[in-house]
């Protein structure tokens, strides 16, 4: 049984995105990062799926007089290299990996999008923290068609997206922001916009509704 108040794999249908799905109303912020969400579910989602470099699905609510996105989330192949990171980045990526099994580079999912709707946000739903636990399903289920070791994701540097995702057991890929300004060729001055972070997934499981 859920331990979610509000079961998103009960409550609502799952879909590839479509143009009549990307059509219905979708708000979740007036940050720059949810505006940038919200013109990707409305316009970009669509186009990437059509170039093959990325696929959004969504959760969809048809409960109520109107029907509903709740939350959508767009995936796409990635790796992780162990050569163009530093040396401490290495060893965090390749410490629960055996010896004779590392690897320059490692199989991973690109969580590249996952937005939340606005009537949905907030700890009466956990909407987000369901999504993350659904896109697991897929890659350490034992029928998984194909090897995936990490599922990565570039957050919104903002202590809110951080604090979520570090709850959802990510880990920084690059210890600090200067060890990744250094590897991004970013200067001391200018804006670093989002942080890498990685969950292992040979090593998590299903994250449960927090005790309040």
């Amino acid at each position: 049984m859920s331990s979610f108040d509000y079961d998103i794999i009960e409550c609502c249908e799952f879909y590839p995105l479509s143009e009549e799905l990307a059509a219905l109303p979708f708000y979740c912020g007036d940050s720059e990062g949810d505006k940038d969400l919200e013109d990707f579910f409305h316009k970009g989602a669509l186009l990437y799926a059509k170039e093959r470099l990325g696929k959004t699905y969504c959760f969809i609510d048809n409960n109520g007089d109107h029907t509903q996105v709740v939350a959508f989330f767009t995936v796409s192949n990635d790796s992780v290299k162990t050569t163009f990171i530093p040396k401490s980045s290495t060893n965090r990526v390749q410490r629960k990996v055996p010896g004779p099994k590392h690897l320059r580079s490692y199989p991973a999912v690109l969580l590249g999008r996952l937005g939340v709707n606005k009537p949905f946000q907030g700890k009466n739903f956990f909407a987000g923290q369901q999504v993350i636990n659904y896109v697991k399903t897929w890659f350490i289920d034992e029928d998984n068609k194909t090897g995936c070791r990490f599922l990565v994701v570039d957050a919104y540097n903002k202590e809110n997206v951080l604090n979520f995702y570090l709850r959802n057991k990510f880990k920084f890929l690059y210890t600090s922001e200067y060890d990744e300004r250094e590897a991004t060729h970013i200067e001391e001055g200018e804006t670093l916009h989002t942080r890498l972070m990685f969950l292992d997934l040979m090593y998590t499981d299903i994250v449960e509704k927090p005790k309040l």
